[in-house]
C-alpha cells in the first residue's frame, strides 16, 4: 500500500473515532479503537495462516459462518492438531467464535451476545492464546464501562456501532503488517494530540524519535558503503506506547536488529506498547517489554549483581518524563547506577534517568536521551553530576531542539548524546531550535531540518550559528554549564556601515536641499513674499 493509501486509512479511521465517541475523552475512546484494530491483525495473521495450513481443505465462507467456524465444526477431532501448527507457527490460538471475522458478523446483525463474546474473548486471549508475558494485553478495557452506555443493551448497541464502522472502513483498504501497523501509529498520534499533557506519557512525536533513532544507529552503518550492520539489542526504559523503539527496529531493517526491551510504568500504555510492537510485525520473541518503575529498577533482569551477567545494551533511546517529581529511598545513593555520580535532586528526577540509562550502556554503546534544558544549567547536585560526566568523557553531543514540538509541553528540549569510550576532548553543540516549521497546534520538524541536524552530529562539522565542538577546557572555565546559548550565538551580526558612502550621501543630500530652496525662494520674490531662509 502507497503512503498516500496508508495516510488516508489513519485518517479514515480517525474520523470514525472522532465520530462515535461522543462525550467519551479521547484517551479512553483510544483504547476501545486500538483494541478492536489489535484485534483485526491477530485475527488477519490466525486466518491466513489457517488457510495455508489447510489448503483446498479451507472451506468457504457461508451465510453467518466464516469459514474456520464451519471447519471446526466439521472437524473437531482434528482442531488440536491445527491449533498446534498454528502456535508454533504464530505462538497464539483463537478459537473462530473470537476472530475479527466473528465478530464483525455479530455486530452487524446487531447480536445481543456481542458484548459477552468479546469479554470471553479478550479474556481467552489473556489467559490462553499468549505465553504468560502476554497476559493482560486487554486489562484496560473496560467493556461494562457506563462511559458505552447506561446498561448491557446500551453498550452492547455501541460496540456495534463502533465495529461495524469500523469492519466496513477497513474491508475497503488492503490490512498488511505495515499497513495496520501505520494506521496505528497514526491513531495514536491523533489521540495523543487531543490528550494535552497526557501525551507525553505514551508517545514522541515521529520527527523527534527519527533524530534519535539516526544517532543510535549511525555507528552500526559504514557511511562510505551503506552496509548496515547487526545492531544487537536496544532498550527504551520509558517505552511509552514503543513508537521510538520502532523508528530504530524501522532504520536498521527487520533483520538489522536483535532483540528490542522496553520498560513502561503506566499500565495502558505498556499495552498499548506491546500491541504497537505485535501489530508492526515483531515476533514476540524478537521483543520484551516490562512493565515497571524504571526509578527504582524493579525489573528482575536488570538487578544482577554479577558485572559479568549485568544486561548491556549496544543502544538506549529514551523520552522520560521531564521534570518528574521523585521519591528517592534511602539507600539509593549506594545503588550502583548512581553512586558514581550522584543521587538526582527530588524536584526533577531527569538526571537519575539518564544514570540509569547511561548505566545499562555497552562500552562501545550509544545512547540518546530527551531531556528539559535544565539540566544543561542548574545548580546544586546536578551540576556536580553534569560535571563528573564531562570530567569522564560521557558527554559525546548536546542538540538544542525548537520550542512546542510535543502535545504535552510548549518547552524547547534538547538531546544529550552520551558514549562511555569517547576519544574526542570536546562536545558537539548543535543549535536547532530555529529549524522548523511553525504549525496551528504544534511547530513540526521536516525532513531538511532532521537531516542537517543528523548530518552535524555524524560529521561534527562546524556551521556559524547552528553548530561547534567546544573543547572542555572552555567548558571548564564556564564552570561545566552547558546553556548552547554560552558557545553558540544565535545573535545576527550587525550590518557593517560605510562611512565614506554615508557622508558622500548626506553632502548630495544637502546640495539638492540647497538646490531646492532657491529655486522656491525665486518663486517667492516673483510673488513679492518673504524668501526662507
Amino acid at each position: 500500500m502507497t503512503e498516500q493509501a496508508q495516510q488516508q486509512l489513519g485518517a479514515t479511521l480517525w474520523g470514525i473515532a472522532d465520530e462515535l465517541r461522543g462525550s467519551m475523552n479521547a484517551d479512553d475512546f483510544r483504547d476501545y479503537m486500538l483494541s478492536f484494530l489489535f484485534l483485526r491483525y491477530l485475527s488477519d495473521r490466525y486466518e491466513e495462516t489457517a488457510r495455508e495450513e489447510l489448503g483446498p481443505d479451507y472451506p468457504a465462507a457461508e451465510a453467518g459462518r466464516t469459514p474456520l467456524q464451519i471447519w471446526y465444526a466439521n472437524n473437531a477431532a482434528d482442531v488440536p492438531e491445527l491449533e498446534e501448527l498454528l502456535r508454533r507457527r504464530l505462538h497464539y490460538v483463537i478459537p473462530p467464535d473470537y476472530l475479527w471475522s466473528s465478530i464483525a458478523e455479530l455486530a452487524r446483525t446487531q447480536d445481543a451476545h456481542l458484548l459477552e463474546t468479546l469479554l470471553k474473548g479478550f479474556r481467552h486471549i489473556e489467559d490462553e492464546s499468549f505465553e504468560s508475558s502476554f497476559r493482560g494485553l486487554f486489562s484496560e478495557i473496560n467493556l461494562t464501562s457506563e462511559k458505552l452506555g447506561k446498561g448491557y443493551a446500551e453498550r452492547n448497541a455501541m460496540l456495534c456501532r463502533i465495529i461495524t464502522r469500523l469492519a466496513e472502513e477497513l474491508a475497503t483498504f488492503s490490512t498488511d503488517v505495515d499497513t495496520l501497523g501505520d494506521a496505528y501509529e497514526y491513531l495514536i498520534g491523533q489521540f495523543a494530540a487531543g490528550s494535552g499533557k497526557k501525551a507525553g506519557e505514551f508517545y514522541t512525536p515521529q520527527q523527534i524519535s527519527g533524530i534519535l533513532s539516526a544517532i543510535v544507529t549511525l555507528d552500526c552503518q559504514d557511511p562510505a558503503t551503506g552496509k548496515r550492520p547487526y545492531l544487537g539489542s536496544v532498550l527504551d526504559f520509558a517505552c511509552g506506547s514503543g513508537s521510538l523503539l520502532l523508528n530504530v527496529r524501522k532504520r536498521m531493517g527487520t533483520d538489522g536488529i536483535g532483540m528490542i526491551y522496553g520498560q513502561e510504568k503506566n499500565v495502558t500504555t505498556y499495552n498499548l506498547a506491546r500491541m504497537n510492537m505485535l501489530l508492526h510485525g515483531v515476533s514476540d520473541a524478537a521483543f520484551t517489554i516490562f512493565h515497571g518503575d524504571t526509578l527504582t529498577n524493579d525489573w528482575d533482569m536488570l538487578r544482577e549483581s554479577n558485572p559479568a551477567k549485568m544486561p548491556r545494551f549496544d543502544a538506549v533511546v529514551a523520552n522520560p518524563p521531564f521534570s518528574y517529581r521523585w521519591k528517592p529511598e534511602e539507600d539509593m545513593a549506594n545503588d550502583v547506577r548512581f553512586k558514581n555520580y550522584g543521587l538526582a535532586p527530588k524536584s526533577a528526577a531527569d538526571f537519575a534517568f539518564l544514570l540509569h540509562g547511561f548505566h545499562y550502556l555497552k562500552p562501545d554503546g550509544v545512547m540518546a536521551i530527551i531531556l528539559p534544558h535544565g539540566v544543561l544549567f542548574r545548580g546544586g547536585v546536578e551540576a556536580r553530576i553534569r560535571k563528573k560526566l564531562l570530567e569522564d568523557g560521557a558527554i559525546d553531543s548536546i542538540i538544542g531542539l525548537p520550542a512546542n514540538l510535543f502535545f504535552s509541553t510548549g518547552i524547547p528540549v534538547c538531546v544529550l548524546v552520551l558514549k562511555k569510550c569517547r576519544k574526542a576532548d570536546d562536545v558537539l553543540f548543535i543549535n536547532a531550535a530555529e529549524q522548523f516549521e511553525k504549525g496551528k497546534r504544534q511547530n513540526r520538524l521536516l525532513p531538511e531540518h532532521i537531516d542537517r541536524i543528523v548530518a552535524a552530529y555524524q560529521y561534527r562539522k562546524e556551521e556559524e550559528r547552528f553548530s561547534r565542538r567546544v573543547a572542555m577546557r572552555e567548558i571548564a572555565e564556564n564552570d561545566f554549564n552547558l546553556n548552547i546559548s554560552r558557545y553558540i550565538s544565535t545573535a545576527e551580526p550587525e550590518e557593517e556601515i560605510d562611512l565614506a558612502a554615508v557622508h558622500r550621501e548626506l553632502t548630495e543630500i544637502d546640495a539638492r536641499i540647497a538646490e531646492a530652496t532657491a529655486r522656491h525662494n525665486s518663486f517667492l520674490r516673483e510673488l513679492g513674499l518673504p524668501e526662507i531662509l
